[in-house]
């Protein structure tokens, strides 16, 4: 403690002597730096330090950034001996001055850290960058998870839905956030800006980003829909490059058929609920006659699960309505990530379709075999509610019907 309020005094003295970010700052190691940012009172010192220490971690060297970590895991962790004596008095005599002492010490001091290097400019996107080093880094030394579980609780906090700003992305949206565009896409590549032009630019074609105002130009996540008259079957169809623009008022249906989370250091905290439900929505109210609204998703669990069982041969949709409602985790939930997080909004699985993904890819993954989920704006809270409480998976019948005709079939094949 003697050592952080000497480095505290002797930063504020350069800050007092106008010195602020001078040769001194930079030179100070960077621990010292993150104790006279937790010691110091001052706006502008503390805007300072923070600046500085963002500016020495973005140039460490691998093994300085572990050390860092490290740091803060351990030098910044909580009191756990105070805190019980403090959870203890608390309990004894629950005043608002003992409940104020215990929540203080109950808090990581790294968190206030995060807190204070945020107010830097820039400093949000920084952190962002900083748990990406944070989650290869905990791989291989997962003591370093309650760091990451410090910074995830800002971050949650710092992206909720109040902060979030829905932007459509169009082929007038700056070239900068275009380019990010074609390098996010994370289900189906865009080749190249001819590529893009088709999925932006067509009347019934709509892209929708959400962004944060501390970082505006850097989508968080992005939904790339197709306004079409029916449910589409396959990707092919709906990317297919001799295709004729569909006019606007004889869309009926609404498909949203590629959703790409952009920062990987903000993994782990769901925009894609939030994106598609309110995306649904404004389609909804500026487009009156959208009647349905569904995915063209991927199944990316199919095949390697299918490998590891002993399956009678099957037609694909039928593998795959079987893998979608019977296949779980050991929590109960459903295998599929894709299935996790469509049924986990409220999604219906509404029907497969075999050869909707010809692309390598796809193959890899599915045999080719796509869903649509059916986001029913009048059910989804309902699908939500069962899907949390007793894991019930909201289906159609032809699904039903598909998934019961695999299920007799691997009753013959197992059948003595």
């Amino acid at each position: 403690m003697a050592r952080a309020t000497a480095v505290s005094e002797f930063l504020s003295g350069l800050f007092d002597r106008r010195w602020i970010g001078g040769d001194k700052l930079e030179a100070q190691p960077i621990e010292a730096l993150c104790d006279a940012l937790l010691s110091t009172g001052g706006q502008v010192s503390g805007r300072q330090i923070a600046s500085a220490i963002l500016r020495r971690y973005e140039r460490l060297e691998a093994d300085k950034k572990l050390a860092f970590f490290h740091h803060l895991n351990d030098a910044l962790d909580l009191d756990a001996t105070a805190v019980a004596e403090l959870a203890a008095r608390y309990q004894d005599e629950p005043t608002p001055a003992h409940f104020a002492a215990l929540s203080k010490a109950a808090e990581p001091r790294r968190q206030e850290l995060f807190r204070r290097l945020n107010q830097a400019e820039g400093a949000t996107a920084a952190l962002v960058r900083m748990r990406v080093d944070l989650l290869r880094l905990v791989k291989a030394h997962p003591e370093l998870k309650r760091t990451d579980m410090d910074l995830t609780h800002l971050l949650r906090s710092w992206f909720n839905r109040g902060f979030l700003v829905l932007r459509q992305i169009s082929w007038d949206t700056p070239a900068s956030i275009l380019e990010k565009i074609v390098a996010y896409e994370a289900v189906h590549e865009i080749q190249d800006w001819d590529d893009l032009r088709r999925r932006l630019h067509p009347p019934d074609r709509r892209c929708f980003a959400f962004f944060h105002p501390a970082m505006p130009d850097e989508p968080l996540i992005f939904v790339e829909v197709a306004l079409t008259q029916e449910v589409p079957g396959s990707i092919q169809k709906v990317l297919a490059e001799d295709r004729a623009p569909l006019q606007i008022e004889e869309a009926r249906t609404a498909v949203f058929y590629s959703i790409s989370n952009c920062q990987r250091g903000l993994a782990g905290i769901s925009f894609g609920n939030l994106l598609i439900k309110q995306v649904a929505s404004e389609l909804a109210q500026a487009l009156p006659q959208l009647t349905t609204f569904v995915t063209l998703s991927p199944i990316p669990g199919l095949r390697k699960w299918t490998e590891g069982q002993d399956l009678p041969t099957l037609p694909f949709d039928e593998l795959a309505a079987h893998y979608l409602l019977e296949a779980k985790r050991s929590d109960g939930l459903p295998a599929d990530p894709v299935a996790r997080f469509h049924l986990g909004n409220g999604a219906a699985v509404l029907e497969v379709h075999a050869d909707a993904d010809a692309s390598e890819k796809g193959d890899a993954q599915s045999y080719g075999v796509m869903v649509n989920y059916h986001y029913d704006l009048t059910q989804t809270e309902k699908n939500h509610e069962d899907f949390a409480l007793q894991h019930s998976i909201a289906t159609s019948k032809p699904i039903k019907a598909k998934a019961r005709s695999a299920l007799a079939a691997i009753t013959r094949n197992s059948a003595p």
